[in-house]
């Protein structure tokens, strides 16, 4: 079974709710039968809980990537909790000891400004942080409170300003991501099967006026389904991100968006095989200076428990793909949805399950060019976190911030550090 993004959110929220053991059902069979584990190394490495959420005001469900500013502050989004339970922006400031001192700067009034914001927040060029919510906005319903919209918060203020609310039609709804800049325009995914020409998600970009057009329609074939949940933006002005579904082998994609005049054009650069290949990438992509590519998937590899996957261009203006790790759910982990974080030739990143008794989840690294991988730290499904989804903010000091959506203090999701 192919997990959708929908799924993947619905999984978080699961998690979140401590019913895992009731929404992994359908894993169950998958992960009975483990495969011997591969060599792999475990360290002993400084984690620690920066914040635990209450899920009160101060927020709940830390579904987000974390956003770093030159002072050392972290930015992040949670789904629930706020004045009005539907989400919050927070930011956190450093302490020379935890916790440090959670604020937060907008919570969500649960319609026309959003409700649910999941995937964090990124700071455009003038400062601001902007971001997407699953639901709520004043576009329509989407068989719920509203179909999501792209905002931008000024921090100094907490003002918030709706950029884009979403249709449901041709536009998608949903979007559940971050987003990416070129300047004064956005981009950014929405989820298969949410909206989209072919109800197959799209590429959509966003400007400061709030003007929205569609990059790419996905039609659930070659092309693939449903967008990642990031764009890569390179120097040649192109995007490059994943389809969770779809392909020439129904097992998700690679895709580059080239801009040609003002249209765009779709190339698929790999399509995943499954099993013994990658398969259903969720996490973005990272590039190193050479040009290649590294991602992970939720499933494939040869254990069907999830990759570390790199893709390397070749003469013939193609990529070749080759899994670099495959994930046995032992104390490894399984099932990444992380986009990576490259520091040197190092991968860092996140699996969403596996690595202790209650299967909550790790910090991993894998080296680029051998595919070792080393088990940085296992959660253990208390005060330390549990479900990492959205990997790793490389800090000052070698230091690596990440989030959980549950486990802490009061089971409602950690902020926490880590130092390999």
């Amino acid at each position: 079974m192919i997990v959708s993004r929908f799924t993947f959110r619905a999984l978080a929220l699961c998690a979140f709710a401590s019913v895992l053991s009731a929404c992994a059902a359908s894993d169950g069979a998958r992960r009975s039968s483990s495969a011997a584990l591969p060599n792999l190394a475990s360290v002993s490495a400084s984690e620690q809980v920066l914040y635990s959420f209450s899920g009160g005001t101060d927020g709940g469900n830390a579904a987000t990537g974390l956003a770093l500013d030159r002072k050392g502050n972290l930015f992040g989004t949670t789904v629930v909790g706020g004045t009005n339970a539907c989400g919050t922006v927070f930011k956190l400031a450093p302490q020379a000891e935890p916790p440090w001192t959670e604020s937060v700067l907008y919570s969500f009034g649960c319609f026309a400004d959003g409700k649910n914001p999941h995937g964090g927040v990124t700071f455009d060029p003038k400062g601001n942080l902007d971001g997407t919510t699953v639901s709520g906005g004043s576009g329509g319903s989407c068989g719920s409170s509203g179909c999501g919209v792209v905002f931008s918060l000024t921090p100094s203020t907490g003002t918030e300003k709706v950029l884009h609310s979403f249709i449901g039609g041709d536009d998608g709804f949903g979007p559940g991501g971050g987003v990416t800049f070129d300047g004064p325009t956005l981009y950014g995914t929405t989820p298969a099967p949410d909206g989209g020409k072919y109800s197959q998600g799209v590429v959509y970009s966003v400007s400061r006026g709030g003007s929205e057009r569609i990059a790419h329609a996905f039609t659930g074939g070659k092309d693939g389904a449903g967008g990642s949940l990031g764009l890569l933006l390179l120097m040649s002005k192109s995007l490059y991100g994943v389809t969770e579904e779809g392909g020439a082998h129904s097992a998700g994609t690679v895709f580059r968006l080239s801009p040609v005049g003002k249209r765009w054009r779709l190339t698929t650069l790999y399509a995943f095989k499954g099993t013994p290949d990658a398969a259903s990438p969720y996490g973005g992509l990272v590039a190193d200076s050479s040009g290649d590519l590294f991602g992970t998937t939720y499933y494939g590899g040869a254990n069907n428990m999830g990759s570390v996957f790199e893709l390397t261009p070749d003469r013939k203006g193609g990529y070749h793909e080759r899994v670099l790790y495959s994930f046995a759910g032992g104390s490894d982990g399984s099932s990444p949805t992380s986009t990576l974080t490259l520091a040197g030739s190092v991968l860092y990143g996140t699996a969403s399950a596996g690595g202790g008794s209650c299967g909550c989840g790790t910090v991993f690294k894998v080296d680029a060019a051998s595919g070792a991988e080393t088990t940085l730290h296992a959660f253990g499904g208390g005060g330390d976190g549990a479900y990492p989804y959205y990997g790793l903010t490389k800090g000052a000091k070698n230091t690596f911030y990440g989030t959980t959506v549950a486990g802490g203090v009061s089971g409602q999701g950690t902020v926490f550090a880590l130092k390999p």
